[in-house]
Formats: C-alpha cells, sequence, structure tokens
C-alpha cells in the first residue's frame, strides 16, 4: 500500500489516533484535546494574551477565540485586564484548571508511554529526533510561503 509509504498519511493517522486517545482520556476531566495545548502552555506561563497563546501553543488563530469561549464557560480560564494594552486581554487559569494539572498530564504521558512502548529506548530517542526534525523542516516551509 502506497499510503503506507507516505510520512504525511502515517504522521495524519497517527495523530488523529493520539486525538482519539486523548479525548477518550481526558472526558472525565471536562477538558477537549483542543484545549489541552492552551492548558499546557497556561500550566507553564500562566497570563498570556490570545496572540501569545497561538504563537506559544502554536493553534490556529481561526478557532481559538472559540475554544477560549468555550474553556472560559467551562470554568478553565478567565480573561483579565492588560496592565499594558488597554486593547487586549489576558488569559489565566482558574483554580479549577490548575488542580487538573497533574491528572491531565499524567493521562498524555501514560498515553504517550503506551504509543511508543513497542520501540525500546534508542529507537524511542531516534523517533522523536526525525520527528523534531521533520517538524522544523515543515515550519521552515511554511514561514517561507
Amino acid at each position: 500500500m502506497k499510503r503506507l509509504q507516505s510520512a504525511g498519511y502515517l504522521m495524519n493517522h497517527i495523530a488523529r489516533q493520539f486525538a482519539i486517545l486523548l479525548h477518550e482520556g481526558l472526558k472525565p476531566l471536562g477538558i477537549s484535546p483542543a484545549q489541552f495545548p492552551i492548558l499546557l502552555t497556561l500550566w507553564e506561563t500562566d497570563g498570556l494574551s490570545q496572540n501569545e497563546l497561538v504563537e506559544i501553543a502554536d493553534v490556529a488563530q481561526a478557532t481559538i477565540a472559540n475554544t477560549l469561549a468555550r474553556m472560559e464557560r467551562d470554568g478553565l480560564i478567565e480573561r483579565r485586564e492588560n496592565p499594558k494594552d488597554a486593547r487586549s486581554r489576558l488569559i489565566f487559569l482558574t483554580d479549577h484548571a490548575k488542580a487538573l494539572q497533574e491528572s491531565a498530564t499524567q493521562i498524555a504521558q501514560n498515553i504517550n508511554m503506551g504509543a511508543l512502548s513497542v520501540l525500546d529506548n534508542e529507537e524511542k530517542s531516534a523517533f522523536l529526533l526525525m520527528l523534531n526534525k521533520v517538524l522544523a523542516k515543515q515550519k521552515e516551509m511554511i514561514q517561507r510561503g
């Protein structure tokens, strides 16, 4: 099968399967896969602007507004005035979202460990190194247009 020789097909398929596993794992916590990269970013650095979240979390500008609105509705984030720029607001985690960090990250780590369990340590390191190289090349290609 040619598609099994296509890096794009395989990476897309792996990403979709990770998303399914993550969705199922995070569902009891009330977190969706679309919210997870935003939460990961805010767990590292709370109080970012929407533009900073787009850049750091590498999420699409077109979808972040709706995702943030759902997160606000679900009590995961709150928006506050930006003291440096009256035109923008900063996004902060609620205590509820902060309390979910350990459980949510453990679920994601377990999914990663389970998926990569078919590889030995050397293969895992090589696989992750190669994925990072491909990711960097793709970012470069996107930036060049």
